[in-house]
């Protein structure tokens, strides 16, 4: 990664940057998708059960794998000024935090999992696939939280094509797994939705494997000797990743989470329409890739530019991201318009399922404009590492405005399980307007004096 001296060099550099995380963000998600679009071609409760299962898990991971995110900005400041000394020592700290973090998961899941399906209203077909689908990914929750850490080190030195690259090896092989396993094909056994929880979970450890190598054989992360030296565990570091990696991760939680209570409280609709939603929610999260690599790609760049006390440089990278995100998401929510029946099709033969998922997809139309604007923020305030009043404002915007929004469309209209739907855009609304009132704080009164230390 470069400095760079006008809009057109920061438009190409980011462009450079943002392209393979964009490209990474959409396989890594793929494999998602493909576990929903392939169970619901299996059957309609295998898809339901592993669309509860993923409204539990995705949560759970994009949470505790945000707290990995901090290894980004760290990274890249320190690049920025020119410490390239102490990157290894964060990054192994990372990866001991990472494993940390997967078995403490599989420990907790392991006593809050049966309780927490036994509470919902699910038949018994549905909640017996979302439970083996669970267990069959925690086979895969270490190498993936490992992963997690080795990508923000690689992206942080401005090489996610390499990450792209390896995403690419491995998704051609999770969709391959999913025919196997789901489907019962070449001898293999027929699991349904649970086969695609053990493709998973095969695939992160394949992606794991794959990112060691990487690191260990090619420049330039192999001139950082990041496992030549397994250095002690220091709770020290691990205090430092989670001052700034735990407010992001409550922040990704917070806004995902509530995606996953509105999916459990589908609970008390028929199979139906839980599929229906998750597979409108799994489509529109699908788009949310593209605001999500913007806001990667800003916590990369303004890190770096904010660690070498370049503040005019960070902000205007800040208004480029967020400028591409808005004209992306306008192409987007045209496209749902458009292609809803079809893109319904593409997920599942139910005649009722689908109709019932097009009329989902209109309210997903506004999902578009305010995640433009969200996302993109909070990957900046990342890279200048400020980070705490953004996951309150998560918070906020989607408990407090949005959840309970939603709950009495609900309850109290006739509006049924798209009440819900009012809410979410509400709750995003709002944070959007909140997120962008704390980058101007940042960027214009906070940091005026210069950057702190």
């Amino acid at each position: 990664m470069n400095q760079t001296n006008s809009i057109k060099e920061k438009l190409r550099q980011f462009m450079i940057i943002l392209l393979p995380i964009l490209v990474t963000q959409v396989g890594l998600f793929s494999m998602n998708f493909f576990d929903i679009m392939m169970s619901g071609k299996y059957s309609t409760g295998d898809v339901a059960g592993v669309s509860i299962g993923s409204s539990i898990w995705v949560p759970v991971y994009t949470g505790l794998s945000g707290i990995l995110l901090a290894i980004t900005p760290i990274v890249s400041q320190l690049i920025g000024a020119k410490k390239r000394d102490s990157v290894p020592y964060s990054v192994m700290q990372g990866i001991y935090l990472a494993v940390a973090m997967a078995i403490i998961i599989m420990i907790v899941g392991s006593f809050i999992l049966n309780p927490l399906l036994n509470g919902m209203d699910l038949e018994g077909k549905v909640h017996q696939v979302a439970h083996d689908f669970l267990v069959a990914l925690s086979f895969g929750m270490i190498p993936l939280f490992v992963y997690n850490v080795l990508r923000s080190f690689i992206d942080s030195l401005g090489e996610t094509r390499v990450s792209m690259a390896i995403t690419l090896i491995s998704l051609p092989v999770n969709v391959l797994l999913n025919y196997l396993l789901i489907y019962g094909k070449f001898g293999f056994p027929e699991l349904g939705g649970v086969g695609s929880g053990y493709a998973s979970a095969i695939t992160y450890w394949i992606i794991t494997f794959i990112a060691i190598f990487v690191i260990k054989q090619f420049r330039p992360f192999s001139s950082y000797h990041i496992f030549r030296t397994f250095f002690k565990v220091s709770f020290k570091e691990w205090r430092a990743i989670l001052k700034i990696g735990v407010p992001i991760g409550f922040a990704i939680f917070f806004e995902t989470s509530i995606f996953a209570a509105v999916a459990l409280l589908m609970s008390n609709y028929s199979t139906v329409t839980i599929a229906s939603h998750q597979i409108a929610i799994n489509f529109a999260s699908l788009l949310y890739m593209l605001p999500m690599s913007i806001s990667m790609a800003l916590t990369i760049v303004v890190g770096f530019e904010a660690g070498a006390k370049r503040l005019k440089d960070a902000r205007e990278y800040a208004r480029l991201g967020i400028g591409i995100a808005v004209i992306l998401s306008l192409f987007c929510a045209m496209s749902i318009f458009f292609f809803r029946e079809y893109v319904a099709s593409v997920y599942t033969d139910d005649t009722e399922v689908m109709r019932m998922t097009a009329h989902f997809l209109l309210f997903a139309l506004f999902f578009q404009l305010s995640d433009a604007i969200a996302a993109p923020i909070q990957g900046a305030l990342r890279g200048y590492k400020d980070v705490n009043v953004t996951f309150i404002m998560s918070l906020i915007s989607y408990w407090v405005i949005g959840l309970p929004t939603g709950y009495v469309f609900a309850k109290y209209t006739d509006m049924g399980p798209f009440g819900y739907w009012l809410g979410l855009i509400a709750g995003l609304a709002v944070g959007a307007i909140a997120l962008g009132s704390r980058l101007y704080f940042v960027q214009n009164i906070k940091y005026r004096k210069g950057y702190p230390s």
